[in-house]
């Protein structure tokens, strides 16, 4: 693994998107996914809006995998935050895309997993727009490892803590996140 303070070439055209049009600082606070509360407000969505801002962020990621040395075959993650990022690094790097269900589907194939077909063997990068204790993405994980995939790597975004870089370590899955909190100078999320 490359040190995690090692940033891509690409990595401030994406850090400009994210500052720019993604976060904003709230007066009254509100709810993260993990139940804590915030006055920094991250929409990850927004900042990649469009094909040309998507393509800017998803080659940045591509580009931290690289240098990361987290080689995949197809990457995807948790629907919703993961799915413009996952078709976004699949297009600028060729490599097969996926979505995970958060519900199984009741009719058709009854699939938790939607895209490529993950196979035993297949290696995934997971993505998210924004994680802060990496519960929706660990859930992920359990779904693909399900299948017989092999997580070659967490990239999220942005990243609101350290707590899932902890989380993932425990598992020996490689994380690297994109722009972390120290970098948009946030309050870091707390392990709950």
């Amino acid at each position: 693994m490359a040190d995690a303070s090692a940033r891509p070439e690409t990595w401030p055209a994406a850090f400009e998107l994210i500052r720019t049009r993604g976060y904003e600082h709230r007066e009254e606070p509100f709810k993260l996914a993990s139940g804590q509360l915030s006055h920094d407000y991250i929409d990850g969505k927004y900042a990649i809006d469009n094909g040309e801002r998507l393509t800017i962020v998803s080659r940045a990621i591509a580009d931290l995998a690289a240098l990361n040395g987290i080689e995949f075959d197809a990457v995807g993650g948790l629907t919703m935050g993961a799915d413009s990022i996952a078709i976004g690094v699949a297009m600028v790097t060729g490599k097969a895309w996926f979505s995970v269900r958060k519900e199984q589907k009741s009719r058709g194939r009854e699939q938790w997993i939607e895209g490529t077909r993950l196979e035993p063997g297949t290696r995934v990068l997971l993505v998210d727009d924004v994680i802060s204790t990496g519960g929706s993405t660990e859930i992920a994980l359990e779904r693909v490892v399900a299948v017989g995939a092999v997580v070659a790597g967490v990239i999220p975004m942005v990243d609101r803590g350290d707590v899932a870089a902890r989380r993932f370590a425990k598992r020996d899955v490689p994380f690297a996140a994109l722009v972390t909190y120290r970098d948009l100078g946030i309050e870091p999320v707390k392990d709950v």
